[in-house]
Formats: C-alpha cells, sequence, structure tokens
C-alpha cells in the first residue's frame, strides 16, 4: 500500500478483499483515495504505538511545516470577529498559503488560547496585515503574543467504506494507572489526519478500538459521515473509545453518524463553525457530543440523541465556549454550567434514565443562555460562571420536572466553579414546573414570570425559598406552593439588598403547602415591597394565608386583587410607626371568607377596609 499511496500518478486505490495489517502507516500525500468496499480491516500482530498517541493510527495523514515563522506582540487589540491579523512582515506570506497562527496561553492553564487554527491567506492587505478565511471568535487585547508557521497541507486525501476490527486491550478500568507499561500502545485504530484540508471520511464501521476511530488536529473543510462505532476497548482511559476527536479545527460537518457504549461520539475541541446533525449515541453515560471548553464557538447540533457535556474539562482547558445552538436533541443529561456564553437550547429534551445520576437534568450557564421549547424531567439548575453576553436569558415554552430540595438557581454564598449564584436577570416565559417541593431559586437579580405555572407535588409540599431581590409575576399561577423570601443580595453578592414582588396579570395561587402560606417573609432585615395587581389568590382551607408578613419593613398595596378562603398573617410590628416608609393599602379588591383578623389597626398609613368588597 505504500508503494501505491506514495505514487503520485495513482489517485484511487480500491480493495476487494479483506485486509489485516501489521504496521501503522503515516502519509503526506494530497488527492487520494482509499476505498475498502466494505471490506473487513483487521489488525492482527500490529506493531506497537508510541506512548499516548492517538495519532497512531493504522492510516494517518499529516501535512509538513515548511520552516518558516513569524512572532509578534500585538500592537493593537484584535477584535472578535475581525479576519484580519498584525503581521511582522507581509512579505513572507502569499495569497493561499496556509499557516497554523496560534495567541499565547493564559496563565491560568497551557491549553487556554482562543486563537490555535491552521489559516489561509485570503489576502495581503498592507506590509503588517493579511487577511484570513476565518473570524475571530474572541477579542484579543494589545500586548500579546502571536505566532505563525507556515504549513504544506495535506488536501483532498479521503478514507471510505471500511468496516475496521482493532484488537483486544485488558481492561483497565482506572483513570490513573495502567495495567502494564505498554497498555496504551497495544490497541489499534483505523483513521488520523493533522494538518489536512478537505479531507472527507465516510461509511466506516469501527469495532474493539483503542484511541478514536477519527482523530483530526489542524483540519478545515471536512466531512464525517455515515460511521459507526459500537464497544470500544477502553472508554475510562483519557482519550480513548471515542468515534471522532476534533482537535483546533474549522468548517467540520459531522453527520449520519452512530455509536454504542462509547466514551463520545463527537468531541470538539478548541473548534469553531461546525455542525453535527443526525448522530446519534446510545450507552451514553461518558457523554455522546461533548465540548472541552477552549474556546470553542459558533458550534451547531441539530437533531441529534445522546448525552451532552459543554466546556467541562477544567480550567486548564479556558472553562469557555461561546455561542452554542443545539436544536431537535433527546439527551439523558445536559451539562452545560461552566462558562458557556449565548448558549441556545430549542426542543432540547433531558429524560430521566435508570441507573444514571443527575440523569433527566439541564444544568446551564445563565450568560445569554436562551431556551425554547425544552424539557427537564428531574431538574433544572441554573448557575452562573460569567458575564460575557449582551442578551437576556430567557426560557420560553418550556417544562421541567423537580427534584425535592434541588436549586433551580445555585443558592447565595455557593462559590463552587461552575456552580455559582445567578447574578444576573432571567425571564420564564410560557413555562410549567411540575413536581415543586421545597426548591430553591438563588440570588437573581430579576426574576420574570411570565403565564408560567409552578405546581407543587402535593398540597404538603414545602414552597419555593426565593433569594432574588425582584420578582415579578405576570399571568400563569401557583398550585400548592408558594414563595418564600430570604435575604436579596446585590449583583455582586457582597451586600443583602432590599426585596419585591410585583403580581399581575390575571396570575393565580390556589391550594396550599406545608408552610401554610402562598407568600411568606420571615425573619428577614431590609424593607420589602409587595405590589399585588388583577391576581386570584384562593386557599383550599383557612389556615392557607395569602400573604404572610413577619419582620422587617413592609410596602404593600393590594389594588384590583380577589381573595378566596384563608386569611391574611400579619406579625405585629411589621408596619410599626417608626420603620421608614412602610405602609399598608388594599383597595378594590374583592375578598370571600377571609379572616382579617391578623390586619393591623388602621391610621394615616394603613387602609384596608374602604374600598372593598368584603363578604363573609
Amino acid at each position: 500500500m505504500d508503494a501505491l499511496v506514495n505514487d503520485s500518478s495513482i489517485h484511487r486505490i480500491e480493495a476487494h478483499t479483506d485486509l489485516n495489517f501489521v504496521r501503522r502507516h503515516t502519509y503526506d500525500r494530497s488527492h487520494i483515495e482509499l476505498d475498502f468496499y466494505g471490506h473487513t480491516v483487521t489488525t492482527e500482530g500490529i506493531a506497537l504505538n508510541t506512548k499516548a498517541n492517538p495519532f497512531g493510527a493504522l492510516i494517518f495523514f499529516q501535512g509538513k511545516a515548511t520552516g518558516d515563522a513569524q512572532t509578534l506582540i500585538l500592537s493593537a487589540e484584535l477584535p472578535e470577529q475581525t479576519d484580519v491579523l498584525e503581521v511582522l512582515d507581509a512579505s513572507a506570506f502569499a495569497v493561499e498559503d496556509w499557516w497554523i497562527v496560534r495567541i499565547q496561553n493564559h496563565p491560568e492553564g497551557y491549553a487556554q488560547r482562543e486563537l490555535d487554527y491552521m489559516l489561509q491567506v485570503t489576502e495581503i492587505i498592507d506590509d503588517s496585515h493579511i487577511r484570513i478565511n476565518y473570524k475571530l471568535g474572541w477579542t484579543l487585547t494589545a500586548g500579546r503574543e502571536l505566532t505563525f508557521k507556515k504549513m504544506q497541507p495535506v488536501k483532498r486525501s479521503h478514507v471510505r467504506n471500511m468496516n475496521f476490527i482493532g484488537v483486544a486491550v485488558p481492561y483497565n478500568g482506572s483513570t490513573s494507572e495502567k495495567p502494564f507499561e505498554h497498555w496504551d500502545q497495544v490497541g489499534s485504530h483505523p483513521i488520523a489526519y493533522e494538518f489536512a484540508v478537505d479531507c472527507h471520511v465516510s461509511d466506516i464501521t469501527a469495532s474493539k478500538v483503542f484511541w478514536p476511530v477519527i482523530e483530526r488536529r489542524y483540519c478545515t473543510h471536512f466531512v464525517t459521515e455515515r460511521c459507526r462505532l459500537m464497544n470500544p476497548e477502553e472508554v475510562i482511559w483519557g482519550g480513548t473509545g471515542y468515534l471522532t476527536q476534533q482537535l483546533n479545527v474549522l468548517y467540520g460537518h459531522v453527520r449520519d453518524c452512530h455509536t454504542s457504549n462509547a466514551r463520545h461520539l463527537n468531541d470538539f475541541t478548541c473548534a469553531a463553525y461546525c455542525m453535527v446533525e443526525n448522530c446519534h449515541g446510545d450507552g451514553d453515560e461518558h457523554g455522546s457530543f461533548v465540548t472541552h471548553g477552549q474556546f470553542e464557538h459558533d458550534l451547531t447540533f441539530i437533531g441529534n440523541s445522546g448525552l451532552l457535556s459543554f466546556a467541562n474539562s477544567g480550567t486548564t482547558w479556558g472553562d469557555s465556549a461561546k455561542r452554542i445552538t443545539v436544536k431537535k436533541h433527546v439527551a439523558s443529561r445536559v451539562v452545560a454550567h461552566k462558562r458557556i456564553t449565548d448558549l441556545t437550547l430549542e426542543d432540547v429534551h433531558a429524560v430521566w434514565k435508570d441507573g444514571l445520576v443527575d440523569s433527566g437534568t439541564i444544568w446551564a450557564n445563565a450568560d445569554g443562555l436562551q431556551m425554547r421549547g425544552c424539557t427537564a424531567e428531574t431538574m433544572l439548575t441554573l448557575s452562573q460562571s460569567s458575564s460575557r453576553s449582551k442578551r437576556s436569558n430567557l426560557a420560553d415554552g418550556c417544562s421541567f420536572g423537580m427534584t425535592k430540595g434541588a436549586e433551580i438557581a445555585r443558592l447565595p454564598g455557593n462559590t463552587q466553579v461552575g456552580f455559582r449564584p445567578v447574578t444576573t436577570s432571567f425571564t420564564m416565559r410560557n413555562c410549567q414546573f411540575h413536581n415543586v417541593d421545597q426548591n430553591a431559586i438563588g440570588s437573581m437579580d430579576r426574576l420574570e414570570l411570565l403565564n408560567t405555572w409552578f405546581k407543587g407535588a402535593s398540597p404538603e409540599a414545602k414552597p419555593m425559598q426565593v433569594w432574588c431581590p425582584e420578582v415579578i409575576i405576570q399571568g400563569g399561577g401557583f398550585e400548592n406552593t408558594g414563595l418564600r423570601f430570604e435575604e436579596g443580595f446585590s449583583p455582586d453578592l457582597t451586600a443583602q439588598r432590599d426585596s419585591s414582588i410585583t403580581i399581575d396579570g390575571g396570575a393565580v395561587f390556589r391550594g396550599t403547602n406545608a408552610d401554610k402560606a402562598f407568600i411568606k417573609r420571615e425573619n428577614m432585615s431590609g424593607i420589602m415591597t409587595w405590589d399585588f395587581g388583577d391576581y386570584k389568590s384562593s386557599a383550599i382551607d383557612a389556615e392557607t394565608a395569602h400573604f404572610s408578613m413577619r419582620g422587617g419593613c413592609n410596602k404593600v398595596r393590594a389594588m384590583g386583587s380577589r381573595y378566596a378562603g384563608g386569611k391574611y398573617e400579619i406579625a405585629e410590628g411589621a408596619f410599626a410607626t417608626g420603620e421608614a416608609g412602610s405602609y399598608f393599602l388594599m383597595i378594590a379588591c374583592v375578598e370571600e371568607g377571609v379572616d382579617r383578623s391578623e390586619l393591623p389597626a388602621e391610621n394615616d398609613r394603613i387602609k384596608h377596609r374602604n374600598g372593598n368588597v368584603i363578604m363573609p
């Protein structure tokens, strides 16, 4: 095969029998196609791989460096979405040249680089600027070091139609120790590319592989399609058991692929402008679709199934990604709580799976997060580890089941990396929360609930704890649950602040809960403003309070509200003379059988009888 591939007059090689390979082959050949016509390729007796080498594939196409290089310190900021780069000397560049372009890493980790791709020169602008075939996904500040290395990539070398069966590797089951010295060198895998352009892979089926079936690094304009992996030899040791891993890649398209019991179906590390569609992973506890957080951006996933885990590999890698869009996806989990900016989830469903911890959950970073038509059977958990986005956080038309005692939004004081409280605003519109019981909403600066329903697990379920300084409810409602306010916090979580709740737009509270109060304030300092408009509150029994005010300074306006059954619960001193600005105004309300015995005595700041319809 070496003789055929290295003969520049040959552009296509076909296999018409099954084949066994005992050597690993590396080529720098362009413009060739290897088509195995569906025959089986085995590797019994293959030579050992080098240590820790996912590029030691049976067939490895690898471009070459030419030796030309430049290094400079950026004299000016390179803004996001620019396709113009500063260079030391533009005379060294020519249109259609390919260069590895790399920004220096951040001090926090050797892999933290916002720019690290093989790029093509498309225009020489002047003596110190060139245009390239890529728009930056991240801003690069002045003073950082930028390096260029000229490459001669492999072009249009394709591999197709192979049934690959690797060799057995003794099971390890450990992420830290090898069972013997050459353990990670025994296995085999079929295909790898490095420094390659327009190199496609199709119709590969594989089993008994060790490293990824298709490994790519510094590749662009590629398609991987109709490939399958079943039961790889290893899935615990880092980097093993993937269908495809893609590092520092651009403009890739992975489609119509499938894995069973693999580590990852698709792995994007420092990837941009790539798409995955109609790919499906079962036996997916390790995550079918992942990014590692090395500043990936503008990735799209459409019509897939399998566990999602984005930017979740640790601070060494940057913990960062931007503009990931997922549409029409079914997963056992969605893990996206690290520094992911402008994540879009549409028609995404997290489904509970017996035996899988945290299955049926969506964990998401509230930094430009937008969710539409999504469901999570057991929990939605929001946190905030970045504040880069210019767009609002939104959940629209979603349905979330709740796990008792779990956090819908992380609580104040939680400083664990990736789980910090949400300090920005969030809007939930046309959503449904089911099985609510002692759940918590952390310190969102402003929580807006529009036509959104919260339904308790039972009349004995505990209501939700809320640390948000401002809650606005328009329409929707609460059934067998409610809101218990805790101390509000400033957006930076350094100081307590006043709180407020606004209810209007035909919202409904009904039933009861374990606290026997729909809206409750207890043992809080500071001022709380209660603004009740057009809403209806119906208590199922006499012990349930429509609102409960215990402690602090309160400002209450109820105008045009309707109350049925139950009672008003107001502790002595909630409107004490001397409490700055406290007042209670109830007017144009309709009350049916409400116990008013705890309402404070009227005075010039407290009015609650005249102007209301009060029925026994």
